[in-house]
């Protein structure tokens, strides 16, 4: 019995040096696997970088990108918190096309999303949101019967609740095969989807 694809995210901390995105993607590339989205930044240790990678695959391919990551020289801890309580989040800034007849209904939609204006310019507004994807997408949704000019989006980042990081040895968190949680597309109850 094959189990079901659903989009996996991982935090992967690396090394802070010069071609370590190359070598982790092109991990990714050379297995076949498409990225969905990839985030990396500064750390909470210094010499250290964060990635958020979001990849859709099984859980025996999930492990395999794991254990995978791991062999990476310059990689340092790789975790799946795709089943763990978790928040995640992802940030957007749109352009829209605005007349003076519709800006009006673009800042009343800007604010039911909890989203703000941070630049007018005559003929178009930038909206710039933070939030769950699903709140990004209804916020698009919204906007493109005005005319989205431009989109930039940061992809996927999520941290761990609790006081316990995601700093963990390796054995302590790769699970088998038996004991993988419920790969079905519903909501996760220990996910935060608040706005």
């Amino acid at each position: 019995m094959t189990s079901k694809r659903k989009r996996h995210t991982f935090v992967v901390y690396v090394e802070d040096k010069p071609g370590v995105l190359n070598r982790v993607a092109s991990l990714f590339r050379r297995r076949a696997f498409n990225i969905d989205s990839l985030t990396v930044g500064h750390s909470e240790t210094i010499s250290e970088s964060r990635m958020t990678i979001v990849v859709e695959s099984d859980a025996s391919d999930a492990r395999r990108i794991e254990a995978n990551l791991y062999k990476l020289v310059n990689v340092v801890r790789v975790h799946d918190i795709t089943n763990t309580p978790s928040i995640f989040r992802e940030l957007a800034m749109v352009k829209v096309a605005a007349t003076i007849e519709t800006r009006t209904q673009i800042m009343q939609l800007v604010g039911v999303f909890r989203a703000r204006v941070v630049d007018v310019a005559p003929d178009s507004l930038v909206i710039e949101t933070t939030g769950t994807e699903e709140k990004i997408e209804g916020l698009l949704e919204v906007l493109r019967p005005y005319g989205i000019l431009e989109l930039v989006r940061t992809g996927r980042v999520g941290m761990v609740r609790g006081k316990q990081g995601i700093a963990v040895e390796p054995s302590d968190h790769v699970e088998d095969e038996d004991s993988a949680s419920d790969d079905s597309d519903t909501d996760d109850p220990n996910v935060s989807y608040s706005v």
